[in-house]
Order: C-alpha cells, then structure tokens, then sequence
C-alpha cells in the first residue's frame, strides 16, 4: 500500500519541477525522457523480489517518469488547438478513461497467466509506446526564452526568475483557482480510496463491487468529451462554472454513499460521480489557458497539480482513521462531501475577479495611446502655427 501510495503521491507532487524543464527543453523532450524513466522503472521492478526495492523503482523512478510524461501531453495541446481546446482535452483525457475500464480485466488475466513479474514486463509495452509518441510534440507557440536565447541552436540559461515562474500567482484569478482546487480535494478522492471496502462493510461479497469501478470509469470518460465539447462554447474563464458544478455534485454523491442501502442506489451515486469527474478533469487545462495564457501555461499547470498532490495524499489516510474510530465509513463520507462544496463555492468568484483583472489591463494600454495621440496633436499644431509664420513672413518680403 505504501509504494502505491508513494508512487500516486510522486506524480503530482513532481509536476512543478516538470513544468520548469518544459519551460526551459520544450515538451518533445520531456515526454521522450519520462517515458524512458517511466519504462526503466518499471522494467527493473519486474526483477526485484523483495518490496523494499520497490519504493525506489516503482514508487519513485516509475512515478517521476509518468509524471514527466503527463504533463506536456497537456501542454502541448494548446500549441495545436484554439476554439475546440476543451474538446480535444476531452479527447485526450478520456483514453485514461478507457483504460481505467479495461486495464483491471486485463491485469487479472495476466497475472493468472503469465504471474506478477512478467505482466509487469508486458506492461512495459505501453510505455514504450508512449515513449515514440513524445517525438511527435513539436510546439507551434514561439517561447520567449528562445528569443532571448538569441542564435538558434544555441542554449543559454535563462534567468532564475524565469525558470521558477512564480509570476503566474501575481494574477489573482490563478491564485484563487490554485488553491480553491486543492481545498476542494480534500474529500474529493474519499469515495474512489475507499468505497470498495465500503460496499464489503454493508453488503459483503454478495454483490460485484468492481460493477462500481466499471460505472465510474464509462461515465467519466462520457463526461470527459462532454464537457469538453460544452466548454468550448463558453467564453473565457467563465469556464469555470462546469468545475464548480462538478465540486458541487461530487460532493453531494459523496454524502449519498452512507444513505445507500440498495446496491442499486450505489450504482446510481457512481455513474453521476464518474459523470462530474470527467468534467473536473478535462476543463484544467483549457481554465489555465485563460487564466495565465499559453507562454506561462506549464508552470501554472505544475504548481497547481503540485498543490494537489497535499489534498490527495492527505484525506483518504484521515478517513481510514475515522472508519478505525468509528466502525463505519459513514461519518468520512458526509465529511468528504464538505470541502468539494466549499472549494466549489470560492471558485465562483475567478470569473468576476478576471474579468476586473482584464478591464484593468486594457486600461493602461488605453490610456498609453490616448496620450502619444495628444502629444501628436500638440505637435501637429506647432508645426502647422510655425509654417503659417513663415508664410506670412516669406509673403511680407
């Protein structure tokens, strides 16, 4: 439990120092050299027979790799893609999806057949694939370091300000969202940890729990190109709203669970659930497009999945404590429902915060320009008054 734990906690937690070398090699790189890592570490776990290696090679080097390939899949999108951004993150994200449904079944045929190791080795399939598709990201978006940088080829080191960008959480809209999210996750990862051995607790082994799985993983890849395609139909950061719905529902499902005694009624709580999460998830990177725009978008992506990965780790284990306390998971269910509708809430303000923000913005410029043309008006009217003069002058001779 703990290298599974670890390695979760290992993806989101390296996201910001990901985000700092897309910024500084570009996402072609990165994705190749993750999926390398991802790929050795699993390889070598596939050799070790003894657990303690394993929080290195699969808890660490596994992790770092797949968090080293994930998050330029996100980025590089909003190089190709403009007015169906939400559709094609859509897209892109329902494929985990799909492999959430079918990877479970698949992995217990393997294992039955060929044992641990050697599924893990067929594994490493996948990420070999995953490794040629890095080479196809070549970003279109012209990056304001090689610029600087000056002749192409060429590779300077850019400034420290510029490689930790901590500039993003100056605008106030990504402030709010960045930590309006996380304060939502506190619950929201509650009822994916433990309702499986919740549904053991109530009902037994009379009922197929993994039937529960299977909803959450179909719906969420349903609301993936959904709400993905919905997005795209509304303007700028009012984007927002689809997130605080979704925080809204989800937190509301996970009240539902403990006021299940139907197995039917679970079934019911997960496809709504699986719903609203493929909405959450598919509209991340399409906000941070609007909030921070394209040139700060990897930073802002990392930091912001970096400060999940506090949330993440932390509110399952609290609930496990209130279960052993308790003898239900009743109480952590209600308490998991509060934070994604709290977190919901303040995120309701971004839109109107980054609409001030953009008036305030277009302002300056505005008064910029209105100024260049008063001067040129002034000096328009000195030089026509000092051509006069000398006409009536010339003339007078």
């Amino acid at each position: 439990a703990w290298v599974n734990s670890l390695s979760m906690g290992m993806v989101f937690f390296c996201s910001p120092i990901v985000s700092i070398f897309t910024d500084l090699f570009g996402c072609r790189k990165v994705a190749v050299i993750g999926a390398a890592l991802g790929f050795a570490g699993l390889l070598s776990s596939s050799f070790v027979s003894t657990i303690e290696p394993l929080y290195f090679t699969y808890g660490i080097l596994f992790a770092c790799g797949c968090s080293f390939a994930y998050q330029p899949s996100l980025v590089i999108l909003g190089h190709y893609f403009k007015k169906r951004l939400g559709l094609v993150n859509g897209i892109v994200t329902a494929g985990s999806s799909l492999f959430t449904v079918s990877l479970p079944f698949l992995l217990r045929v393997l294992i039955d057949s060929v044992g641990l190791y050697n599924t893990l080795r067929v594994l490493c399939i996948l990420l070999f694939i995953l490794f040629l598709a890095g080479f196809t990201y070549k970003p279109l978006v012209s990056n304001a370091k090689d610029k600087e940088g000056g002749k192409k080829g060429k590779f300077r080191f850019p400034p420290e300000k510029k490689i930790c960008n901590f500039s993003v959480f100056r605008v106030l809209s990504y402030r709010i969202w960045a930590f309006g999210i996380p304060a939502a996750l506190f619950g929201y990862f509650v009822p994916y940890v433990h309702l499986m051995k919740h549904v053991k607790d109530r009902f037994g082994d009379s009922v197929p729990e993994e039937v529960l799985l299977l909803c959450l993983g179909i719906t969420s890849g349903v609301g993936r190109l959904i709400f993905g395609r919905v997005a795209d139909y509304i303007p700028g950061a009012k984007k927002i709203y689809l997130q605080v719905a979704s925080f809204f529902f989800i937190g509301l499902m996970s009240m539902m669970i403990p006021l299940c005694h139907a197995f039917g009624g679970l079934i019911a709580v997960c496809l709504f659930m699986g719903l609203f999460d493929g909405c959450f998830i598919c509209i991340m990177a399409p906000i941070a497009f609007e909030l921070v725009g394209a040139q700060d978008v990897s930073q802002a992506i990392g930091f912001l999945l970096g400060l999940m990965s506090i949330p993440m780790t932390v509110g399952p284990p609290i609930a496990g404590l209130l279960r052993d306390q308790l003898g239900t998971y009743d109480v952590a269910f209600y308490l998991a429902g509060v934070p994604p509708i709290i977190g919901g809430a303040v995120l309701c303000f971004i839109p109107w915060v980054h609409e001030r923000q953009k008036l305030k913005g277009r302002a300056k410029p505005v008064d910029g320009e209105t100024t260049e043309k008063m001067l040129e008006n002034e000096s328009t009217l000195v030089s026509d008054t000092v051509e006069k003069t000398v006409k009536e002058m010339e003339s007078g001779f």
